[in-house]
């Protein structure tokens, strides 16, 4: 049976194929959906959204040392945040086999930077493979597991946007009776003290020369002989860009497993090809390695090392050849208006970010999530965007700055409700220990929004379905000492307002909490108990209005100015931000 499948689908099927049993991740584009697929089989793999990335390496880690085939999964930046675990496991090895996806972004679709991560997997020194289509993803994830167990190393399995998003067909097979490997008390293996540590480096370093013999015999890594004038070094969605561009007319050395690199296959391509390129996707990291060992090659100095290649990229680097329709693109670029990504209409930390605008003298620190657009015009309501977390810890960084230097400034640090649990809670504690005055506010739309709508431990259900507690963001704020914390519902301005306006006032850290339920979601039994939600559309009563445009300040996209002012009834949701902005009481209900 064969089947159209993104490579996220695919990596789920061939964990299930493989005989997965544990599946972990934190939601985050471009890898949200593997753990989404994964648990179509979870009638035999038990998946799980961790709190964060860290969490779940850890949960696959111990599944692993259990003996359990295992899986974590994440986009790039948050390999950072599960480095911790990652290197220590680099060491000691594993028990059932681990594969680590790392889904990196090239081109930032949705993403804070494009970092390279294969460099990760040569710094925590674990094997590393990539594919380079869906059937690949799918068939590899199998060979990680399988190399994994039989060299004793956690495997980086890096894919990219396009592998994750693009479709190609894949064909199935039936899951493996894979026996869960035994679990033996091994202290010297698994407990990583100094003394362990030293012992399991030189382990380390004798498993990655076994690895590189492996990856020169390997089928993962492949020659295509064709004319010998030009040669092709590449790996992963760059193979399928150098195949298009390029054709049956040079030779290629496909590259499907990355780490450590099969030098003696490489150097044996080398020599038998007049012009060597290496086309890989942002940094040098195949290039670097075989120019430190002398081998002659073309890469960077011709083709970019920012953004996401294509065809017309390496046509164009390499051979001189624009492409006409690139051009007609161009072209065509002029006559569209640009329009940058927005709130939703009805998008409840409208409301909120509204308030923050007329605050003049404070500084406003962002973080990862849907509200990140509330630094976009009209609302220009943030100053800072680091990382997930940071909100927090660099607005009370921030506020520590100006308290010293006596600025009159305050800050406030907006965070999400699922990164308030990522990596939130503990920037919190590090205000309320060190005794700082911010204003930390909560926006606690009642999922994991930006990536699509996924559960976290405010919901009140697991990934597999399940009902389980909603941990209480209010009652957690206090627990670790915040004595002023406030709940409002942020579509009503002059509730939201006053504790804005309390908030700034106190000499405390202090925490507002925003609970309103996304306007996408599809609203839980509990939601509808909770919320009462009015979803007629509002309308412009043409008599009352003055065309003052204070309506257009909330940036609802369901508004527009022609001659006068409209609201688009098929995109309004009632939430009654413009009526509650409108000075003229021009802004009514419709049928009210």
């Amino acid at each position: 049976m064969k089947k159209l499948m993104t490579g996220n689908e695919a990596i789920a099927r061939g964990f299930y194929e493989a005989g997965g049993t544990v599946a972990c991740a934190y939601p985050g584009t471009p890898s949200t959906e593997i753990l989404e697929n994964m648990v179509l089989y979870k009638e035999d793999v038990y998946c799980e959204w961790a709190p964060n990335e860290k969490v779940a390496l850890e949960v696959a880690i111990g599944s692993s040392i259990a003996g359990a085939r295992s899986l974590a999964a994440m986009k790039h930046v948050g390999v950072n945040v599960a480095a911790d675990p990652l290197m220590t496991y680099g060491y000691t090895g594993v028990n059932g086999g681990l594969v680590l996806v790392s889904a990196d972004d090239p081109g930032m679709h949705s993403s804070q930077n494009e970092q390279d991560n294969r460099y990760y997997a040569k710094f925590a020194k674990i094997a590393m493979i990539e594919p380079s289509d869906s059937q690949e993803a799918k068939d590899f994830i199998k060979d990680a597991l399988e190399i994994s167990e039989k060299f004793d190393t956690a495997v980086l399995f890096r894919v990219t946007t396009r592998i994750c998003h693009s479709k190609t067909l894949v064909e199935f097979n039936d899951r493996e009776g894979v026996s869960t490997k035994p679990y033996t008390r091994n202290i010297s293996k698994f407990v990583a003290t100094p003394a362990n540590g030293k012992k399991l480096h030189v382990v380390v370093e004798d498993k990655l020369k076994k690895l590189e013999e492996f990856s020169n015999n390997t089928h993962l890594n492949k020659i295509e002989w064709n004319d010998k004038k030009i040669g092709v070094i590449t790996s992963g969605i760059a193979y399928q860009y150098a195949k298009e561009v390029f054709g049956d007319n040079v030779s290629y050395l496909k590259l499907g497993f990355t780490h450590p690199l099969p030098f003696k296959k490489i150097e044996e391509f080398a020599n038998e090809v007049e012009t060597l390129y290496v086309i890989e996707e942002l940094e040098p990291y195949i290039e670097e390695q075989l120019k430190a060992r002398g081998i002659n090659c073309i890469g960077k100095e011709k083709i970019p090392r920012i953004g996401e290649l294509n065809p017309d990229i390496i046509a164009s680097s390499l051979l001189g050849i624009e492409n006409e329709v690139a051009s007609s693109v161009e072209v065509l670029k002029e006559d569209i208006i640009s329009r940058p990504p927005t709130l939703c209409a009805g998008c409840p930390h409208r409301g909120l970010f509204y308030v923050l605008s007329k605050k003049k003298n404070i500084m406003i620190t962002g973080d990862i999530g849907c509200y990140t657009l509330g630094s976009s015009e009209p609302l220009n309501a943030m100053d800072t965007c680091i990382c997930m977390g940071a909100s927090i810890s660099s607005g009370h960084g921030a506020q520590k700055a100006f308290n010293i230097n006596n600025v009159d400034k305050k800050v406030v640090s907006v965070i999400g409700d699922s990164t308030f649990f990522h990596t939130g809670l503990l920037s919190l504690v590090d205000v309320v220990y060190n005794k700082g005055n911010s204003v930390t506010i909560i926006l606690d739309n009642r999922i994991t929004g930006m990536t699509g709508h996924q559960e976290n431990p405010g919901t009140g259900y697991t990934l597999m379905g399940d009902k389980t507690i909603s941990i209480d963001i209010p009652n957690l704020c206090k627990a670790v000492g915040v004595n002023n914390v406030k709940v409002v519902n942020p579509l009503n301005l002059e509730e939201t307002e006053k504790a804005v306006n309390e908030a700034l006032e106190a000499n405390e850290p202090s925490v507002i909490v925003t609970k309103w339920p996304c306007v996408l979601k599809k609203l839980s039994l509990e939601d509808k108990e909770q919320f009462e939600i009015n979803t007629k559309p509002f309308k412009v009563n043409e008599e009352k209005c003055k065309t003052c445009k204070m309506c257009l300040k909330s940036g609802c996209p369901a508004i527009s100015l022609d001659d006068t002012v409209k609201i688009d009834p098929t995109m309004c949701v009632g939430c009654s931000v413009c009526a509650q902005v409108c000075p003229f009481d021009a802004i009514e209900r419709v049928g009210e």
